[in-house]
């Protein structure tokens, strides 16, 4: 296997040539389980683990490899398995707010969890049944926009749904420019739409919630039913199931894509512009409002709370918008000043708030 069928280019390449250690060899994480790295290299694909140094020079489990980096690694001669001494710099990253209770959120600041590292595209996929939300494509959407990838958004199983159009021109109305593809799995030929896509070298990762078909979809672009487990040399244990696993496919005709796991939570690191892109015609508006810092909530003067009044912006995605809004600025808000002020900050607005609506209705 060539190194440019796994993505690799000239940004990889020369951070590759600057290391100090010319023996070191370069592969590519295609999967990860309880610190154990399955690693392509030009070579053959093996089993590795982090060196000591490596862990120590790790300030955060977000620098630890995950799938889609680019790392060095020795052999260990011994076991024949990798290891991994340095993380190549990352061309981009996919991430979300580590999933997680309240309560073990609210003991550090955002915790950022990695997706998923140097990818080009982003398939959003959502099924045409019970599943469909138009505001959960909004967020997935932010997260893309967020990690610099290209989204495509792909809706599933048109055969259970009696009006898959419709519902491809409302999703074309919230995903400004973002191609938007109605499918059904089940059909092979129905596949096309990925074949420009999924080009040699360009990594793609898919999105979406657990019974969406991205396993389907998976499996039909492979021509075969993906193996559940991996083998895994004796030294770190009996073979283990990846379908609950991030991991790293090369596809028969060309092409990376890495299969993601359904996400119960997707709890956003995103920022003011990466709304911007997701809402654009919020942002055109919001030119027009009275105040330059306008929140769009309770301001007066506000253009974009007007266009909602008129009819002229959905009230429903001005809600999300607002959600989202209330979300990037809470976690802003946290970089700054940690979780605990933010938190109690948040709490005694939402005492204010419910006195407010008390002594309203007296």
């Amino acid at each position: 296997m060539q190194l440019n069928d796994l993505g690799w280019n000239e940004f990889f390449n020369n951070q590759f040539k600057g290391l100090s250690n010319k023996d070191y060899q370069i592969g590519r994480i295609a999967n990860v389980q309880k610190g154990n790295y399955l690693v392509y290299s030009q070579q053959e694909e093996l089993w590795g683990k982090t060196s000591g140094g490596f862990l120590h020079r790790t300030a955060k489990p977000s620098d630890l490899p995950v799938v889609g980096d680019w790392v060095a690694f020795s052999w260990n001669i011994g076991d024949h398995t990798a290891v991994i001494h340095k993380l190549l710099e990352r061309k981009n990253k996919m991430v979300r707010s580590a999933a997680g209770s309240r309560r073990e959120l609210s003991q550090a600041a955002a915790a950022e969890q990695v997706i998923a590292a140097n990818v080009d595209q982003a398939f959003i996929v959502s099924a045409l049944d019970r599943d469909y939300n138009l505001r959960r494509i909004e967020r997935y959407l932010t997260l893309v926009y967020d990690s610099g990838a290209t989204p495509v958004i792909i809706l599933n199983k048109a055969d259970l749904c009696s009006d898959p159009f419709d519902i491809q021109q409302e999703v074309e109305s919230i995903a400004f420019g973002v191609p938007v593809y109605v499918i059904s799995a089940q059909d092979q030929s129905e596949l096309a739409v990925f074949r420009d896509y999924l080009t040699p070298g360009k990594t793609s990762v898919l999105l979406g919630s657990s019974g969406v078909g991205k396993s389907t979809i998976i499996n039909k672009l492979l021509g075969s039913d993906r193996q559940v487990t991996h083998e895994i040399s004796q030294h770190v244990g009996k073979g283990m199931h990846t379908t609950t696993t991030r991991e790293l496919l090369i596809l028969p005709a060309g092409g990376i894509i890495i299969d993601n796991p359904g996400m119960r939570e997707l709890q956003l690191l995103a920022d003011e512009e990466d709304l911007e892109q997701t809402f654009p015609e919020i942002e055109e508006l919001a030119g027009n409002c009275r105040f330059s810092d306008c929140n769009h909530d309770n301001e007066p003067g506000c253009a974009v709370k007007k266009a909602v009044e008129n009819g002229d912006l959905d009230e429903g995605r001005y809600g999300s918008f607002l959600k989202l809004h209330r979300e990037v600025d809470f976690i802003a808000e946290r970089e700054i000043k940690g979780f605990k002020p933010v938190e109690k900050d948040m709490q005694r607005k939402i005492k204010n708030y419910q006195r407010h609506v008390v002594q309203k209705r007296k």
